[in-house]
C-alpha cells in the first residue's frame, strides 16, 4: 500500500521589519581637499587661460606671462565653479551627462591650449617688433607654461584649504544650528578671517613695508650726486633749503642740470647757469610753508629775471624725468628757473590709491604761489610761465586749474605727459572731441589744446600756437586703464587703432581689464616713446608750446639726439 505524504501545513514566518525611523543614518563624508575638479570650472579655466595669451598693450617676459596665465586661469576656475554650483541648485546632471562632458573637455581643451600657445608666441613676437624690443628665446614658452601650472596649482590648493576650514567650522556649528545654517556660518567666518588676514596683515604689511622702504630710499643719495657748489641751486651753502631736507629725488633734481659749457656747446653762444629750486617733504612742515619757501628761494636766486620760469609737479616719489627740465635749459641756453616740490615719497600708484589729495594740495600751493607773484609783474617784463606734470602730476595740475579754459589762461604753456583716467579735464576734452577724431589722438578745435600720440606729430602744427599739450602714447596703460574695462569695450579698441596698438588686441570682459592692469606694473620699462616712457619727447612738447626765437625742427632733432645719446 502506497504511503501518502501530506504537504506540511503552511506556517507563517515572521520577518523582522526595520522601520526607516529606526534605521541608522549614514552621513557621507565630504571630500574637500581631494574632491574632484568642477567640469564648469575646468571649462571656464581653459577659456581664461587661452585668452590670457592674447596680446595687450605691452609685451611681457616669460615669467610674468606665466604668473598672469596661472592667476587668470584660477579666476576662470573660480567663476566656472560658482556657475556650476548655481546650475546644480535647479538641475543635477546624471553620471552619463558628466562623463560625456568630461570627454568633450578632454578632446577640445588640449588642442585649444596648444593653438593659443602658438598664437601667443607669435603675438608677443610681433608686439616686440612693433615696440623695437628684442625677441624672446624659443624655450621661454616652456618656462611660461611651467610657471603658469605652478601658480594655478598653488592657488587651487589654497582655495581647497579655505574650503576645508569652512567645512570644519560648519561641523562645529552643526551641533547648535541646522546644517544649512551651519555651512552658511562657516563660510561667513572663513571669509571674514581671510579678509582680515589679507587686509590687516598682508595689505597693511605691504603698504607699511613700501612706506618704510620709500622713506629709507628718500633719505639716501644717488651715485655721483654731491651737494651743488652753485648758489643758484637749492641745497647749496647759500640756499635757504638745506641739502639734507631735499630727499633723494630733490637732490637728483638740483644737481643734474647741464653745465654751462655743455649748454654753450649746444647753442653756439655764451650760456647762463640755470636755476633749479626744490623743496623736500622735510624742508618745511606744511605744503603752504614749502611753497612759500620755494618763492623765497626764487627771490634769492633772482629767478624772476630769467626768460622762462617752469613749475614741475613731480610723480609720487618726487621724481622729475631729467630729460624734461634739461630740454628747456638747452633750448634757452640756461636762461631758465625751474622749480618743483615733493608731496610724497611713495610711488604714484600707491599715492593715488591711498591719498590723491596730497598731489592736489601740493600742486595748488606751488602753482598758486608762483602764479601770484608772476601775475603781479608787468606783463611786458615778466618771464614766460610754463607748467609741467607727468603721470600723477597731471592729475594735480588739472585739479589746480579746474577747467581747460583756466589752464589756457593760467600760463604761457602747460605740458602734460601720460595723463590718468581720473583726470577730469582730460576726460571732458576727450569726450567732447571733434567727430571723427580718434580717442587716442583727439581734436578739440574750440581751444588751443593739442593731443599727441607720437611726439613728432607736434612738429607739423599749423595755425594758432598751442597753450596746452597732452602727450599720450597709444601704448601707455596709465592713460588707457579704467575700471570700466571690466564690462565696457573702450573707444581706443574701436575703429582705427593707435600706432602702438596691435590690431590683434581685442576686448574681452574682465580679461582686458586684468591684462591692462598688469601692463601698468611695467609701463616704465618700455622703450622711449612707448608705454609710459616719454623722456626726450618732451623737446617736441616744449617746442610746440614755447619755442625760443629762431628755433627750428632741425634744432629739435639735434637736441633729442643729444638727450638720447
Amino acid at each position: 500500500m502506497r504511503k501518502v505524504v501530506l504537504p506540511a501545513p503552511l506556517i507563517p514566518v515572521q520577518r523582522r521589519v526595520i522601520s526607516s525611523a529606526t534605521a541608522p543614518t549614514v552621513v557621507p563624508r565630504r571630500r574637500v581637499v581631494r574632491c574632484g575638479l568642477s567640469i564648469t570650472g575646468i571649462g571656464l579655466c581653459a577659456v581664461f587661460y587661452c585668452l590670457t595669451y592674447t596680446p595687450s598693450l605691452l609685451p611681457r617676459s616669460w615669467f610674468l606671462q606665466g604668473v598672469v596665465a596661472g592667476l587668470t586661469a584660477s579666476f576662470g576656475y573660480a567663476g566656472g565653479t560658482a556657475i556650476g554650483a548655481v546650475v546644480r541648485l535647479r538641475w543635477w546632471p546624471s553620471r552619463r551627462v558628466e562623463r560625456i562632458a568630461w570627454r568633450v573637455l578632454f578632446v577640445l581643451v588640449p588642442p585649444l591650449i596648444l593653438l593659443f600657445l602658438w598664437l601667443g608666441a607669435r603675438w608677443q613676437r610681433d608686439l616686440r617688433v612693433r615696440l623695437g624690443m628684442p625677441p624672446q628665446q624659443e624655450y621661454d614658452l616652456i618656462r611660461t607654461v611651467g610657471i603658469s601650472l605652478i601658480t594655478f596649482g598653488a592657488l587651487l590648493l589654497l582655495a581647497r584649504c579655505l574650503r576645508l576650514a569652512a567645512h570644519g567650522f560648519a561641523r562645529l556649528f552643526g551641533r547648535l544650528v541646522p546644517e544649512s545654517a551651519a555651512y552658511c556660518a562657516g563660510f561667513v567666518v572663513v571669509t571674514l578671517l581671510s579678509y582680515t588676514a589679507f587686509d590687516g596683515i598682508l595689505v597693511s604689511k605691504v603698504f607699511s613695508s613700501a612706506d618704510r622702504s620709500a622713506a629709507i630710499t628718500d633719505s639716501g643719495t644717488g651715485n655721483g650726486v654731491v651737494q651743488p657748489a652753485s648758489a643758484l641751486r637749492s641745497g647749496s651753502r647759500s640756499s635757504l633749503i638745506t641739502w639734507d631736507s631735499l630727499g633723494r629725488q630733490g637732490r637728483n633734481f638740483v644737481t643734474k642740470a647741464p653745465s654751462v659749457d655743455r649748454l654753450s656747446a649746444f647753442t653756439g653762444r655764451a650760456a647762463e647757469d640755470p636755476v633749479r629750486i626744490y623743496a623736500g617733504l622735510s624742508s618745511a612742515d606744511t605744503v603752504e610753508d614749502r611753497a612759500a619757501l620755494v618763492v623765497r628761494e626764487m627771490d634769492r636766486t633772482h629767478a624772476w629775471d630769467r626768460a622762462v620760469i617752469a613749475v614741475f609737479t613731480p610723480t609720487g616719489t618726487g621724481w622729475v624725468d631729467n630729460d624734461v627740465p634739461s630740454s628747456l635749459e638747452y633750448m634757452y641756453g640756461g636762461n631758465t628757473a625751474l622749480v618743483s616740490m615733493q608731496y610724497s615719497y611713495l610711488p604714484s600708484w600707491i599715492s593715488f590709491a591711498v591719498d590723491r589729495t596730497k598731489v592736489v594740495d601740493a600742486a595748488s600751493a606751488l602753482i598758486g604761489a608762483v602764479r601770484e607773484r608772476w601775475a603781479a609783474m608787468p606783463a611786458t617784463h615778466r618771464p614766460k610761465l610754463l607748467i609741467f606734470g607727468e603721470s600723477l602730476g597731471t592729475y594735480g595740475t588739472e585739479k589746480t586749474f579746474g577747467t581747460a579754459e583756466a589752464m589756457v589762461e593760467g600760463a604761457d604753456g602747460i605740458l602734460l605727459e601720460g595723463p590718468m583716467f581720473a583726470n577730469p579735464i582730460h576726460r571732458r576734452l576727450t569726450a567732447d572731441r571733434a567727430p571723427g577724431s580718434p580717442v587716442w589722438d583727439p581734436v578739440y578745435p574750440r581751444l588751443p589744446v593739442e593731443f599727441s600720440s607720437e611726439s613728432h606729430e607736434l612738429r607739423d602744427l599749423t595755425g594758432l600756437p598751442r597753450k596746452v599739450v597732452y602727450m599720450q602714447n597709444s601704448s601707455d596703460p596709465v592713460v588707457w586703464w579704467s575700471p570700466s574695462l571690466l564690462w565696457h569695450k573702450p573707444d581706443w579698441l574701436k575703429g582705427q587703432r593707435g600706432p602702438d596698438v596691435t590690431p590683434d588686441m581685442h576686448w574681452y570682459p574682465v580679461i582686458t581689464f586684468w591684462q591692462t592692469t598688469v601692463d601698468l606694473l611695467f609701463a616704465n620699462k618700455a622703450p622711449v616713446g612707448h608705454g609710459h616712457v616719454y623722456k626726450s619727447g618732451a623737446v617736441d612738447g616744449w617746442a610746440a608750446l614755447a619755442p625760443p626765437p629762431g628755433w627750428t625742427v632741425a634744432d629739435t632733432l639735434r637736441l633729442r639726439a643729444l638727450l638720447s645719446g
